[in-house]
């Protein structure tokens, strides 16, 4: 670790240390970041929960606010997980106790059946994005040394959300309709399980990967905001901030990890989440607008290269729909995305530096664009080829300063 990396860290530490944290200095120092390596991972959940309002700038209360937060998260669990064990022995009841109410075939669009097959659709686009989440890395895949022992209680006789999607899966593919109409069914081969099922290897019992984590979190997320539910995209959103408390130095910060990312990843949406709902995209609050305004930004710092873009039919939907909806997450490796959401969080007027991020992203490959053709470009532009964060976001920094 380089002496200045060394400095950065003893400043961000120094400030995090005072009775009140002093917001203008956390967030000048979180702007201008600290080298982030998946080797020696940064103390990043103090600072990024205070960044996204999950705590309050009064450390005397950061001990109580934590603690009740972190109960609220496991009530969640509780209610939306675990008593709604519906699908007890593979979803089977007894003939007497079945009732209009609880019947599986009930069309009431309240009956808990129904409910639970629609939770099931959401899941199962959780399960398929979570599990592939940063391939280049196998965090993800391994075991969390703090698995959700409140899930993992053999004392609860119910489906954890890996084995409720397997069910559920292996179910739709073990019922087929022949030509006549009747129903048949047939006993699960292994090759019958989907490939995304088998992907990575099981954990023994009492264990879960930290894509399972993930999974719940974004679970009890959609249950709780059934107006937008998930979104796909919410994954790469969620990944980082995960990923920054499941690695804290600190072990309070790893264990909590689940709840902590929780809260800050609902706050976090409480902020983007327009540009998840499609309803609102050609508002002044939806993404479509902050795609223009990329453009426009760079109309005004580079008119021949945006005038170059125009030439070409090339909109900015057709690449920073990705980069604004994900907050680059999806274009450089983890430990880069969090260098940039240093950066992004910092930002007072809460991501208008992301416009100029994409900005500064544009001009630094504005040689490339101006020789290019539309194949040439849409290639660089959805495989950005410039791997130094720190340069884009210096030239954004110039950008800021320009105005």
């Amino acid at each position: 670790m380089s002496s200045l990396h060394k400095s950065r860290i003893a400043d961000f530490q120094d400030v995090l240390k005072e009775p009140s944290i002093a917001l203008e200095k956390l967030r000048e120092l979180s702007f201008s970041g600290k080298k982030v390596s998946l080797e020696q991972p940064c103390a990043q959940g103090h600072t990024w929960s205070i960044l996204l309002n999950y705590l309050p700038l009064e450390r005397a209360s950061w001990t109580s606010i934590l603690a009740k937060q972190r109960e609220l998260y496991a009530q969640f669990l509780r209610e939306m997980i675990i008593q709604p064990g519906i699908a007890k022995a593979n979803m089977g009841v007894s003939r007497e106790d079945v009732t209009f109410e609880d019947h599986p075939l009930n069309p009431n669009p309240d009956s808990r059946w129904n409910t639970y097959f629609k939770d099931n659709e959401v899941l199962l686009q959780i399960d398929k994005d979570v599990r592939r989440l940063c391939p280049d890395i196998s965090f993800f895949q391994r075991a969390t040394e703090y698995p959700c022992l409140l899930i993992l209680d053999p004392q609860n006789e119910f489906e954890t959300l890996r084995k409720r999607v397997e069910q559920t899966t292996l179910k739709s593919q073990t019922v087929a309709r022949n030509r006549s109409g009747v129903t048949n069914m047939s006993s699960p081969q292994k090759n019958s399980v989907p490939s995304s099922l088998n992907e990575y290897e099981v954990l023994p019992n009492g264990c879960e990967a930290h894509w399972e984590v993930v999974e719940r979190i974004l679970f009890i997320y959609a249950k709780l905001n059934p107006g937008i539910a998930y979104v796909q995209g919410m994954n790469e959103i969620v990944g980082p901030l995960y990923y920054t408390f499941a690695t804290d130095p600190n072990s309070e910060w790893k264990e909590h990890a689940e709840a902590d990312t929780f809260f800050c990843f609902t706050n976090l949406m409480a902020e983007i989440r327009d540009n998840f709902i499609k309803s609102l995209d050609d508002s002044q609050c939806g993404i479509t607008y902050k795609m223009e305004k990329v453009y426009s930004t760079l109309k005004d710092k580079d008119v021949e290269l945006y005038l170059k873009l125009q030439e070409q039919n090339i909109k900015p939907q057709f690449f920073a729909f990705r980069w604004l909806t994900l907050l680059l997450s999806q274009e450089f490796l983890l430990p880069d995305v969090i260098r940039i959401w240093d950066s992004l969080f910092a930002d007072d007027n809460r991501f208008d530096f992301l416009l100029l991020v994409c900005c500064a992203m544009l001009m630094l490959i504005r040689e490339q664009l101006l020789e290019g053709d539309f194949t040439v470009n849409m290639r660089l532009l959805q495989d950005y080829p410039i791997t130094d964060v720190c340069q884009i976001l210096q030239k954004a920094k110039e950008l800021q300063d320009s105005k």
